[in-house]
């Protein structure tokens, strides 16, 4: 008799079809790359169509399928105009955020507004319109925002942006036990510091970077390659069994 073994469900992305958000540079622009490898049609959008056209011409020279879409978040109502007029996407990977950093007893109106119509108002709405569109066709997705440690730790300066961060996190499972009769999946991802752009300010101070390099257990901090096994994986069939829950990619921070 031959033994039936079970077999590994495919990682391949061939047929789906993706909208990363915040793809023009960053996390964002890693995680679309990522999902083109993997066989997705991309949609990558941002508020700038300058960058995102580069990205997509790069993408294109490597014969990976992609296309660019203005979008910009903290415009709800446009938003979900937008996504309504498109067809359903199979996979979402929102990487749209803002920071605005400083202690909590210097923060603004302004500056939390800023940060909470992006990260949250924005998150939560673009989540809401990509899974609207999955369970009016009648198809299962993957939903995946990019959110943070700061999602389950404090940190120095970080009141505001911690604050939209664990939100994200409440979000994420009350819409996971809403949509799963759907098999719409929703989940984020956690990183740690991510070496891009936007983090060399933290990183150049050498008092921020001596706490970060004690806090990530592993001793590097994270590179943007870090980001793009996790989203190929939560956007998989290799995670079908997956929802409501947070990926850390945080080199071990949160577990101390």
């Amino acid at each position: 008799m031959t033994l039936k073994l079970p077999r590994t469900p495919s990682f391949r992305l061939d047929g789906k079809t993706a909208l990363a958000v915040g793809a023009s540079s960053g996390i964002g622009q890693a995680a679309a790359v990522a999902l083109a490898e993997a066989g997705a049609t991309v949609t990558l959008a941002a508020r700038s169509i300058d960058k995102l056209d580069l990205t997509v011409s790069a993408l294109q020279a490597l014969g990976l399928s992609s296309s660019a879409l203005v979008l910009d978040v903290g415009n709800v109502e446009a938003l979900e105009e937008t996504i309504a007029s498109l067809p359903a996407f199979d996979i979402l990977v929102n990487s749209a955020g803002l920071a605005r950093h400083g202690p909590a007893l210097t923060t603004t109106p302004a500056d939390f507004d800023a940060v909470a119509s992006i990260n949250l108002r924005g998150a939560y709405f673009l989540t809401r319109a990509v899974a609207k569109r999955l369970i009016e066709a009648g198809r299962p997705g993957s939903l995946i925002n990019i959110s943070s440690q700061m999602a389950h730790v404090g940190g120095i300066d970080r009141a505001v942006y911690s604050a939209t961060k664990h939100a994200i996190e409440g979000f994420t499972k009350s819409m996971a036990i809403e949509w799963g009769c759907h098999g719409v999946r929703v989940n984020t991802i956690c990183p740690t510091f991510i070496r891009t752009p936007l983090a060399e300010q933290t990183l150049s101070n050498p008092d921020r970077l001596r706490w970060i390099q004690e806090k990530i257990k592993l001793g590097r901090i994270g590179e943007l390659e870090d980001i793009m096994g996790p989203v190929t994986f939560l956007a998989s069939d290799a995670s079908s069994m997956i929802t409501g829950t947070a990926l850390m990619v945080d080199g071990g921070w949160t577990a101390g």
